[in-house]
């Protein structure tokens, strides 16, 4: 299968930010400059794009909460059925005797995506969240 085609280009940086960089990409395992600067400059554009509310992305949205809080587990649960439109999959793990991980995928609009993750991170009970978008489509 033949690769996309690419471009060359040249790029001018001062020797302690090279210095850095390299030392990054050597930590996330990254082969070529190339890889990690196409990898950063998609994910700029892409954060650029999520800024704009109607665009479609696929979201998770994971949670670490303590499943004694009164009528968490099931404000979560009635948050994702609302939304059964936009809610793709859950899984759960219990973590320890007092505390869970829930992972909800979701896609759609990113400002749909954003107020279901904020309402879910923003229940009482929730010990830590976070929203993760992906793109939809190939870039």
């Amino acid at each position: 299968m033949p690769k996309d085609p690419v471009s060359r280009i040249g790029v001018s940086l001062p020797p302690d930010l090279l210095e850095r960089f390299d030392h990054y990409i050597e930590e996330k395992g990254y082969e070529t400059r190339s890889k990690a600067i196409a990898d950063l400059m998609r994910e700029a554009l892409l954060r650029e794009e999520w800024g704009e509310a109607h665009a479609e992305v696929v979201g998770a949205v994971t949670l670490v909460y303590d499943h004694h809080t009164r009528g968490l587990s099931e404000k979560l649960t009635s948050i994702q059925h609302d939304h059964h439109d936009i809610v793709v999959a859950t899984t759960h793990v219990h973590i320890d005797h007092a505390r869970c991980l829930e992972i909800t995928v979701l896609r759609g609009r990113v400002e749909d995506v954003r107020e279901i993750g904020e309402r879910m991170i923003s229940s009482r009970g929730v010990l830590h969240g976070k929203i993760v978008f992906a793109a939809t489509e190939s870039r």
